[in-house]
């Protein structure tokens, strides 16, 4: 791997590229969200663009299709400059976008989707025998047989996949960019989609491929384009690059740099810690969720590790009764529960701040005291009229709690900050007197000194008895808070670090190797690396 792109002779860049982006500078409302991004595709590959959420990668795909207008640098395809203003510019040019939410038109049939406005004509009328004729061939080559003339949307999303797929292959796609496209699917239809990918790769086409998913990533692809913070931070052959290294290569945190948290704090933690309160047992929802196993103490807080698109979001929207279990069982107090719905689970005492905070948290229009208080207005109504001192009481009680900073209690949430706004959605679960706090990327969209606020709260609130679980995308701020660490991949329990053995590194390392028995952190070779790495800090110093 190289930093600055060099590729080596087995590289597919050893011939032109197809694509080349260069220098890609993009601001919205003067805040740049791309600055010097760089990618390059060559033809008869398969090419992984990765990066955490907000690390650049859609706006780079956007760009490329004609979404978006660059600020700066320069685009070339099939080796001429090329600057498209609409998607279907792209389209033309050979450019086809599968995206996570398939892009089909699902009463209309499979044959008319993959020729949608490019029907064969014959004496001026759409030559239907022709359109489901062609249909049929093509996904025929694909080793797919299936009745064309079926409605879409009666097939699987595997099936619907490869309809999308075909709809490029038959426009003549140079290049096909498939974002997330394994995200619902199983393991089967995972490996029919992957069988189509190899031989789009075969025919000569480009193909770049979107995933978090580092186990299809070493399977499917020729090489890969790592993007954090607007930036191409590297670019390598998978061979070149293993999953520790593209791990750290996505988080930005180098492995000499990685410390050690205080131990003792977190063991004195766990030494003292209460009952369980709650414990999932190989919960399953496929195919996100496929057997995630933790347990939460109360007065403990446990964090929830992997990359974006592990299962993390929908495990605790399981525990929470949002999602409904298909495998697996859960015990809240030590009685197995089946939780039917969110009701059921405040009910038991758990609380949920979601990760969506303008989508499925606050309600933009109604009051900071309206918002904080929504979930507790049963307890604070009495024959229908909610009693308007006891909902003041509260909502100045946590107000000056959690330092919320307003003009007055009265005027819109929508009017806050991102931090205020996050501290008055956990006080609205703090109002109802929670016994288990989930907590879903808590610091996300929020300003330095509100992460600070917000992880200095929910440490009080552990050492006040709650029971915590925390999922963080952010290592740093999920090892500030949590005494123990569950880590899932690919919607999988993998590893479980706890006292000394709980660090960035170790998560890193859990989340690159998993359940493989490749704690390479602890042994001969990767100590080798750190300890060189370190001895050069020392050195330099």
């Amino acid at each position: 791997m190289t930093e600055s792109g060099k590729e080596t002779p087995h590289s597919p860049l050893t011939r032109s590229p197809l694509l080349e982006m260069q220098d890609i500078g993009i601001s919205f409302g003067g805040v740049p969200a791309l600055r010097g991004a760089n990618l390059s595709v060559a033809a008869g590959e398969v090419h992984a663009l990765i990066g955490q959420n907000g690390a650049g990668k859609s706006t780079m795909i956007k760009i490329l299709t004609g979404a978006y207008r660059r600020g700066s640098g320069s685009v070339r395809f099939e080796g001429r400059e090329v600057d498209f203003r609409t998607p279907k510019q792209s389209r033309e040019a050979g450019i086809s976008t599968i995206y996570q939410e398939i892009n089909l038109v699902p009463f209309r049939s499979v044959a008319e989707n993959i020729f949608l406005g490019r029907e064969p004509r014959r004496f001026g009328l759409i030559d239907w025998r022709t359109v489901q004729r062609r249909a049929a061939a093509l996904l025929d080559s694909f080793g797919l047989q299936i009745d064309v003339k079926k409605p879409v949307g009666r097939y699987s999303t595997a099936i619907q996949q490869m309809v999308a797929l075909a709809r490029a292959v038959s426009s003549d796609a140079k290049m096909v960019i498939m974002d997330e496209s394994t995200s619902s699917l199983d393991e089967r239809e995972v490996e029919l989609l992957f069988t189509v990918v190899r031989k789009l790769r075969d025919d000569g086409r480009a193909v770049i491929f979107v995933s978090h998913r580092l186990d299809e990533l070493y399977r499917l692809c020729d090489r890969v384009t790592v993007m954090r913070d607007g930036q191409t931070v590297a670019q390598s052959t998978m061979a070149e690059m293993d999953k520790l290294q593209l791990v750290t290569t996505m988080l930005g945190r180098s492995l000499a740099a990685v410390v050690q948290d205080d131990t003792a704090a977190r063991e004195a933690n766990l030494a003292k810690r209460g009952k369980q309160v709650i414990g999932a047992t190989q919960l399953g929802a496929p195919p996100k969720v496929n057997g995630v196993s933790l347990e939460v103490h109360a007065g403990e807080a446990v964090g929830l590790a992997g990359l974006l698109g592990s299962g993390r979001t929908e495990t605790m929207r399981l525990m929470f009764g949002a999602d409904q279990l298909a495998q697996g069982s859960l015990t809240i107090g030590g009685e197995t529960v089946a939780l039917k719905s969110p009701q059921d689970a405040i009910a038991r005492g758990l609380a949920y701040l979601t990760e969506d905070r303008k989508g499925e948290g606050i309600v933009p229009e109604l009051s900071v005291r309206e918002n904080l208080t929504l979930v507790c207005l049963r307890t604070l109504a009495k024959n229908g009229i909610v009693d308007v001192k006891k909902q003041q009481a509260i909502v100045d009680r946590f107000i000056a709690s959690l330092g919320i900073k307003l003009r007055s209690a009265d005027q819109p949430i929508r009017e806050l900050s991102g931090g205020n706004q996050q501290k008055v959605l956990l006080a609205r679960w703090l109002a109802a007197e929670p016994t288990l706090l989930l907590l879903d990327e808590p610091t996300r969209g929020i300003d330095v000194g509100a992460k600070a606020d917000v992880a200095k709260i929910v440490r009080e609130l552990r050492d006040a008895g709650l029971a915590v679980l925390l999922s963080a995308s952010e290592l740093e701020e999920l090892t500030a808070v949590a005494d123990r660490a569950v880590v899932i991949r690919d919607g999988r329990t993998v590893a479980e670090l706890n006292g000394a053995d709980m660090s960035e590194t170790a998560i890193m390392d859990a989340i690159a190797y998993g359940s493989e028995g490749q704690s390479t952190l602890a042994q001969a070779a990767q100590s080798a690396h750190i300890e060189d790495a370190l001895e050069g800090d020392r050195h330099g110093a």
